[in-house]
């Protein structure tokens, strides 16, 4: 934020007291971002191999989740020819199947979420890396990414950047 902060003040002073400097010397070039973590093909493989490691305990939740149903039908259905003590320990059973499910289920979010955000960050850092290679490869001068209000087709390098990720 800093360094971008400076970027723009460095540009307004050498405009301002530098009238031979402009900005059509500059080659400046825009990126979306989300664009690019949505397309990358390394995105693609890090959703890929998070879904692989969390696979098997979603489908344990799934489960337990069907279990729980299974129960509650049995309920419903038979509830009037069963005693009260067999209903009684049906309905606890349910509960405490319940309890567990939604403490496995906060569990699994959360893991999944921190797990997610760390592959976000290696993801963020590859296509960093992208960025500042096309930059420099094509002798650019800027590249914006955030608060753009608007682009023309010509200085939008999403797609190069992409191209560049596309063949590591």
């Amino acid at each position: 934020m800093l360094k971008k902060l400076k970027l723009v003040t460095f540009l307004f002073v050498a405009l301002t007291f530098f009238p031979g400097v402009s900005f059509a010397e500059m080659k400046i070039g825009f990126v979306n971002l989300v664009k690019l973590i949505e397309d990358a093909p390394q995105g693609e493989a890090a959703t890929k191999k998070i879904e692989a490691e969390f696979s098997p305990r979603d489908n344990a939740i799934r489960k337990k989740q069907e279990k729980v149903q299974k129960l509650e039908s049995d309920i419903e259905k038979n509830a009037l020819v069963m005693k009260a003590s067999d209903l009684s320990k049906k309905q606890s059973e349910i509960t405490k199947i319940k309890r567990e499910l939604k403490r496995e289920a906060e569990e699994f979010r959360e893991d999944y979420n921190v797990r997610r955000n760390e592959e976000l960050k290696v993801l963020q850092k590859v296509v960093r890396d992208a960025i500042n290679e096309v930059g420099k490869k094509n002798n650019f001068d800027l590249i914006l990414a955030e608060g753009v209000l608007y682009t023309s087709d010509k200085a939008n390098i999403t797609e190069l950047v992409l191209k560049n990720l596309r063949s590591k």
